[in-house]
């Protein structure tokens, strides 16, 4: 299956922004489980943060988005 693009330099910009908001979120949940604040369950949150993110930020480099190619409008 090839990846078309379907999202504009809206799109990219703001999945994009949102990726390196993700992965710094990420490394901030990191630091807290680090350091004894959050629990140790706390790792599947910074896995998923971080996966989240890094997705977002290939799909802002691929110009192609997941929910728009299953058919959703999206208003970026």
């Amino acid at each position: 299956m090839a990846l078309t693009c379907n999202i504009g330099a809206a799109g990219k910009a703001a999945r994009l922004r949102v990726g390196i908001m993700g992965v710094a979120a990420g490394l901030g949940l990191a630091l807290f489980v680090g350091i004894g604040v959050l629990p140790s369950i706390g790792w599947w949150a910074v896995a998923a943060s971080v996966a989240g993110g890094s997705f977002a930020i290939w799909e802002a480099r691929a110009g192609w988005c997941i929910v728009r190619a299953m058919g959703f409008k999206t208003p970026v």
